[in-house]
Order: structure tokens, then C-alpha cells, then sequence
């Protein structure tokens, strides 16, 4: 029994010290948004990095989500003849839920990830100690950039997402199951308001700050040699899509 204390005890301790290293980072990374020296040159090159080098994964993502949610949808309203709202269906999801989540998930497997390795490469080497040495901030040289280019460019990739997801359930649902393309066109904005593309970009803004600044955390905070940047690699990935997922009911229930 005291055992099982023990270990219940360390992993609470365990996140609330993850818990309260995050807001300590958070803290002192808005202050570096607002501090000078800034980095444009930094923050587009990051932009390339995290927008313009995921923009297959999440393209592709999207299509076949659409495409099996027009799939499944018209299955199901077949069995009391609703197949003409298949268009609002897809439309509505895509853009209040699975473009953002989908698309937040995805650049965190890729983007998240590879700011956890990056940075955790730093810290083995001491590059990071280097640049304490040299009187730079290293969260607002490392954390900043990246930070920025994450919110500036998940939005983006969101929107993208939601045209090529409804796309894709276009294509299935007239293409593939004969649904009649201009009822189908008509249905997919009919039922669509502003309000759910502003809360969807709300979402990825959100989404794009939390998965840049976990995964930037856990990179700076990389204990040990390769296995160390190895498991901070993973733990950036699981713990952004966490918190992806978990901002994700608050945010719906605040918005909707």
C-alpha cells in the first residue's frame, strides 16, 4: 500500500511540475513576443517549416476524412431518405470540429515533433548553454519564432482543410454514391454561418499555440543523450495531441 502512495504521489508531483514549467515558459515567452531584439527572418523561416512543409499530410488528411464522413453519412440517412443533407453534414463538421482537430493533430505529429527533437538536440550538445552564455534569451530566440509561425499558419492550413474535406465528400457522395450535385452544392452552404468558420479558426489558433509550446517545452527541458531527445520527441506528440484534445471540449463549450 505504501508502495502504491509512492507511486501515485510522484506522478502527481510529476504533472503538477509539468503543469507549472508550462506557465513559467508561457509567461516568458509572451514576454519575448513583446521584448526586442525580434526575429522575422526566424519566424518565416519557421512559418516554411511548420505551414508550407505540412501542407501534404494535412491536404491529404482532409480528403479522405471528408470523404468517409459523406461515406458513413449517406448510409446512414438513406434508412429514412435524408441523403440531401449529407452536404451540411460534412460542411458543418469540417469546419466546427474536424478540420481543426485533425489538422492540429497532424501538424503536431510532424511539426510538434520536430521542435521537441530540435531543440532537445540543443540541450544534449549545449547550444542552449552556449546561448545563455552569450546573454541571449533562449526561450525567446528558440520558443518565440516558433511559437508565432504555429499560430499564425495552423489557421491557415484549417482553412485549406475544410475546403479540400468538403471536397472530398463531394466527390464520394456525387461521384461515387450518385447523390445529385446541385441539392448536394445547395445543402453544403445553406446551414453554414460565420460563426462556424470564426469558431473553427479560434480553435486552430489555439491548437497551433498549445502543440508549439508543448512540443518547444519538452525539447528544453531534454534530459540525457539520444534516448532522452528520443523520449522528449515522444512525449511531445502524445502530450500536444492531449492537449489538443482537451482545449477542444472547453472550447466548444465555450463557443457553441
Amino acid at each position: 500500500m505504501n508502495k502504491f502512495f509512492e507511486f501515485f504521489g510522484r506522478g502527481l508531483l510529476n504533472v503538477m511540475e509539468g503543469v507549472g514549467r508550462f506557465f513559467v515558459l508561457l509567461g516568458l515567452t509572451m514576454r519575448g513576443v513583446v521584448t526586442p531584439p525580434f526575429s522575422p527572418v526566424a519566424t518565416a523561416r519557421q512559418v516554411v517549416r511548420v505551414g508550407v512543409d505540412s501542407v501534404p499530410v494535412v491536404l491529404l488528411t482532409a480528403l479522405f476524412t471528408g470523404g468517409v464522413l459523406a461515406l458513413q453519412t449517406f448510409k446512414g440517412f438513406q434508412r429514412f431518405h435524408a441523403e440531401g443533407y449529407i452536404g451540411s453534414v460534412v460542411a458543418l463538421s469540417m469546419l466546427r470540429e474536424l478540420g481543426p482537430v485533425l489538422t492540429g493533430l497532424m501538424v503536431t505529429g510532424r511539426a510538434g515533433s520536430a521542435m521537441a527533437a530540435e531543440l532537445g538536440s540543443m540541450r544534449v550538445t549545449e547550444q542552449i548553454d552556449a546561448l545563455i552564455s552569450l546573454a541571449t534569451d533562449p526561450v525567446q530566440y528558440l520558443f518565440v519564432p516558433r511559437v508565432l509561425a504555429t499560430i499564425l499558419v495552423v489557421p491557415m492550413l484549417v482553412v485549406l482543410a475544410d475546403a479540400i474535406g468538403i471536397l472530398g465528400g463531394y466527390l464520394v457522395a456525387v461521384g461515387y454514391l450518385g447523390a445529385n450535385p446541385v441539392i448536394y452544392m445547395n445543402n453544403t452552404f445553406q446551414y453554414l454561418s460565420m460563426e462556424d468558420m470564426t469558431s473553427g479558426l479560434i480553435k486552430a489558433a489555439a491548437f497551433g499555440f498549445l502543440l508549439s509550446l508543448v512540443g518547444c517545452q519538452c525539447g528544453y527541458d531534454t534530459k540525457g543523450g539520444a534516448e532522452g531527445v528520443g523520449l522528449s520527441t515522444t512525449k511531445a506528440v502524445v502530450m500536444g495531441s492531449l492537449s489538443i484534445l482537451i482545449a477542444d471540449f472547453f472550447l466548444t463549450k465555450v463557443l457553441f
